[in-house]
């Protein structure tokens, strides 16, 4: 696998046009000709090594406490959202994680504007924040089933460009978020259609997996075009220098999961953060309870 600027490799560069046909969902450059498990133990090295400094880098993160860190993981059904933050965030001391899950909104949050019930699950400074699906459902599923719409009590809908304003709401948002120290990573899992369907039959023949399947995956399959063509309409708008979209192959989830893991430990380390220092006060009050235990 190439190391060396791997978030360079997958990242949607600022007003670009994205077409997901020209992003290579089956991608393993550095990997070539590993197939099956030569392919899962070459990625789990990679991830291993980046659990260690994923570990090192949150332990600094919650020492500075000056930043917060938010995954957004998206993908269609079945992409491997569940099993990224399984296998990558496993290293990570849980007490300064978090991963929050969104579902179809309460009738406590459609009372509020869309984006109130992802301000109040953001991660606090020094922590991780993972947001499994995200802000990004409202210009995805709420776009392709627009009648979702109306249960938003909304004062009007314009149509199309409804999208286009939830676009620029989200970029705003986000905008203020990485001012007031808040680093997004924003990773879209681009699964095919074809191993979509593979996996969606793995389900169903295995019994230890009969409670991952949805009848609505099925459903939500058919509308297959159109979340393509919100995904394309999404990345393209909402990629900024602030907050760029990671378009990572995910057709093989072990090559996906070295990528993040790579990609996660590459932007903490990336913020050059240090163990606070102490004050001569704190040193003297140190030295004074170490000669103290030395004397017990």
């Amino acid at each position: 696998m190439a190391k060396d600027n791997l978030a360079k490799e997958f990242r949607v560069k600022p007003q670009t046009r994205v077409r997901l046909r020209d992003w290579d969902p089956v991608w393993a450059k550095g990997m070539q000709g590993l197939r099956g498990d030569n392919l899962k133990q070459e990625a789990q090295k990679i991830i291993q090594r980046n659990l260690e400094r994923l570990a090192d880098a949150q332990e600094l993160l919650w020492a500075s406490d000056r930043y917060a860190l938010l995954v957004v993981l998206q993908g269609m059904d079945a992409a491997g959202k569940d099993g990224m933050v399984k296998h990558v965030m496993r290293g990570v001391n849980p007490q300064g994680c978090q991963v929050t899950s969104f579902k179809q909104p309460s009738a406590e949050e459609l009372g509020h504007d869309y984006l109130w019930r992802y301000s109040k699950s953001l991660p606090p400074r020094g922590g991780i924040g993972i947001f499994n699906r995200s802000h990004y459902e409202e210009v995805l599923v709420v776009r392709v089933h627009p009648e979702w719409l109306e249960r938003q009590k909304l004062p009007a809908n314009h149509g199309r460009a409804v999208w286009e304003r939830r676009c620029d709401d989200i970029n705003q948002f986000e905008k203020h978020l990485a001012r007031t120290g808040t680093v997004i990573v924003k990773l879209f899992l681009h699964i095919s259609r074809k191993e979509q369907k593979r996996r969606l039959l793995a389900r169903l023949d295995n019994p230890k997996k009969h409670w991952k399947f949805s009848a609505s995956d099925l459903a939500e399959r058919a509308y297959w075009p159109k979340y393509v063509e919100a995904y394309e309409d999404a990345l393209s708008a909402t990629s900024t220098k602030h907050a760029p979209w990671h378009i990572i192959p995910a057709d093989h989830k072990w090559v996906a999961r070295s990528a993040v893991s790579e990609i996660l430990a590459e932007t903490i380390q990336g913020m050059n953060l240090e163990f606070p220092k102490l004050t001569p006060e704190q040193q003297k009050a140190l030295a004074k309870a170490k000669k103290s235990l030395h004397q017990e």
